[in-house]
């Protein structure tokens, strides 16, 4: 598993911290070996040579040491990461199926794993990043995620004006440990998070598939409910998501909470949806939920409610 941030209300940093744009993509590991070539792979370890193959092919194209990096692929849509866009690709295997959609792909890369044979994971952040801006030719799809050295409040309050997602604040200082760590935290510019599938409604109307999306999060082992998602859709996303529900129907409904919905429909959970949301309510249901799209990187088990936490080490 990749390092991953932890979610913070922390707007005060002292020098020791850097600071990347945060992304709106899929998380991506990605391995070069002179003679075994490129793995691309999910931070849950399904392989996705296919799925990006210009990535792939950038990758084969450096210099021949062997080398493990992490980053995240994104689709931008005027300079701005646009995970709805990049769903057209999520789930191709076939490489000429995934260049076939149209939409390019760019592979932002963040992180030095290994070098030439050496485990650079025990070096600290500052100098991971600049072996890794030192050893990776960035070119075609492939770019270096810039940092700036100083950040909070003023910074973050740029880069939502920018449309960015936010920011990721990271310890210079810190070593790569794979899992959650609070050495890593994210500021985001608007709330949002993955939640599991449990359920959907009939639509209504002219409306074709279903109405909406029955959501929740899992809390000590039992999916709890967050809320109904009706609208982010468009005519061909209800009608292939339709599809998806029907094969995954059950008579009971996976969620722990009883739900009041007269025409509810339950499935097993094991669909994925990113869903934004402004706030979270008093009763712990989504605050106008919009559906972004489904992720095929995710382990449901593991979705829980993100609580921000006051920050890291000082």
């Amino acid at each position: 598993m990749p390092m991953l941030a932890t979610l913070t209300s922390r707007r005060v940093f002292d020098d020791r911290w850097v600071f990347e744009r945060k992304l709106d993509g899929v998380r991506v590991l990605a391995a070069f070996d002179p003679d075994a070539g490129v793995r691309l792979t999910s931070r849950t370890g399904r392989a996705l040579n296919g799925t990006y193959p210009e990535v792939v092919a950038a990758l084969e194209q450096q210099s021949g040491l062997e080398f493990t990096v992490d980053g995240e692929v994104v689709a931008l849509e005027h300079g701005r990461t646009s995970f709805e866009l990049l769903q057209q690709r999520l789930g191709l295997s076939d490489p000429v199926a995934a260049l076939a959609t149209g939409v390019a792909v760019t592979y932002y890369l963040f992180d030095l794993l290994s070098l030439d044979g050496r485990d650079t994971t025990g070096l600290p952040l500052r100098d991971r990043k600049a072996l890794l801006r030192e050893a990776i030719d960035f070119h075609g799809p492939l770019r270096y995620t810039a940092h700036r050295n100083r950040g909070g409040q003023e910074l973050l309050e740029e880069a939502c004006g920018k449309g960015w997602e936010g920011l990721i604040a990271k310890r210079a200082d810190s070593r790569y440990a794979h899992g959650r760590s609070t050495d890593w935290l994210k500021l985001k510019c608007s709330s949002g998070q993955e939640f599991v599938v449990g359920g959907f409604t009939e639509p209504a109307g002219s409306r074709a598939g279903f109405g909406a999306l029955l959501v929740g999060h899992y809390q000590d082992g039992r999916l709890r409910y967050a809320g109904k998602v009706g609208t982010g859709y468009d005519g061909r996303t209800l009608t292939e998501l339709r599809a998806r529900l029907d094969a995954l129907r059950q008579d009971d409904s996976p969620f722990a909470d009883r739900i009041q919905e007269r025409q509810a429909r339950w499935v097993r959970p094991e669909l994925v949806a990113q869903v934004g949301f402004s706030e979270w309510t008093r009763a712990g249901r989504l605050r106008h939920p919009r559906f972004l799209g489904l992720r095929d990187d995710k382990d449901p088990s593991r979705v829980v409610r993100e609580e921000p936490v006051p920050g890291g080490t000082p």
